[in-house]
């Protein structure tokens, strides 16, 4: 095993998790039965690489990465809600 990839749970579909890797963005569906309890939507996965394959039995939750990817969401919602000058749009 090389190394550790990074993969977000971005949403489940009839126990089909959708999952999008932070490098090189690709898109796979992994059964929910295969990854760690308590997976879920914005779930963040540490999983090893195997012969340049995920290998999804050694996923493991990153409750802190999770986190600290909402914490940094939330501080950038309020840098633009506090440049939104309000009222409607006009083109």
């Amino acid at each position: 095993m090389s190394g550790r990839d990074t993969w977000t749970v971005d949403r489940v579909e009839a126990g089909v998790a959708v999952l999008i890797r932070d490098t090189g963005e690709q898109v796979t569906e992994v059964p929910l039965s295969g990854l760690p309890a308590r997976t879920r939507e914005g779930s963040v996965l540490r999983v090893a690489d195997a012969e340049g394959r995920p290998d999804w039995p050694s996923a493991v939750l990153d409750e802190e990465l999770r986190q600290a990817r909402l914490d940094e969401g939330g501080r950038i919602l309020q840098r633009l809600r506090r440049r939104d000058p309000g009222g409607d749009v006009v083109l």
